[in-house]
């Protein structure tokens, strides 16, 4: 089983389009593009009856104190927490890719709609619902995607990883406004085969402009 992207390369940055922030000189990130990238699969196994796609941080920091803090950094040897990016499930097999831009291509405050999508396939909420919980203008439940925006004094470049899983099942025993966590425990005893692949980010200066890019 093959997962590839043409939006990035295994390992290298991802574009800032397929961002939620991107950089910005004067107040330190700037909202951003916020499109799904391309992804493209190929020799699912036999027997598979529908796909499943998670899109996960394994770097998030997992205390936030010193999260976008003028004067501070967010050391490297802190242990980090996962962040769910875009949980997408009950794909049709029939389904060899998804387009740039074709379940996310803007940013929407309190989150796009969901859990139900085109083909059948339903979205899950990721972890901008949490995060932005407190904020007046952005809480909500924020299904699909939504991309990457680490922080911007943190010391690491944030990994990015899409799994894409084959499964034995048609539909994915989860309800509702559904979570990664519940997702993977439903995954379990499922996988047929996965493949995944892996995006870099960045909004700290000193370490984004050494990505390398696709």
């Amino acid at each position: 089983m093959k997962l590839w992207s043409d939006s990035f390369k295994d390992h290298t940055a991802i574009p800032g389009e397929f961002a939620f922030c991107v950089m910005d000189a004067g107040s330190h990130v700037a909202l951003s593009g916020n499109r799904n990238p391309h992804l493209a699969w190929s020799d699912l196994p036999a027997g598979t009856q529908s796909l499943a796609l998670i899109c996960h941080d394994p770097d998030v920091p997992s205390v936030g104190d010193d999260v976008n803090q003028a004067g501070r950094t967010i050391p490297a040897d802190l242990p980090r927490v996962d962040f769910y990016h875009w949980l997408l499930i009950d794909l049709l097999p029939g389904i060899h890719s998804i387009a740039a831009g074709e379940y996310s291509n803007t940013i929407t405050p309190g989150g796009k709609s969901g859990p139900d999508v085109a083909n059948g396939a339903r979205q899950g909420i990721n972890d901008y619902t949490s995060w932005f919980a407190g904020d007046d203008k952005m809480a909500g439940n924020y299904f699909g995607y939504d991309g990457p925006c680490p922080p911007w004094n943190d010391t690491i470049v944030h990994r990015y990883v899409f799994t894409l899983y084959a499964l034995k099942v048609p539909h994915l025993n989860v309800k509702g406004d559904f979570s990664g966590s519940e997702v993977r425990a439903a995954l379990a005893g499922n996988i047929l085969a996965q493949a995944s692949i892996t995006g870099l980010y960045s909004l700290n200066p000193a370490i984004a402009h050494g990505l390398q890019t696709a």
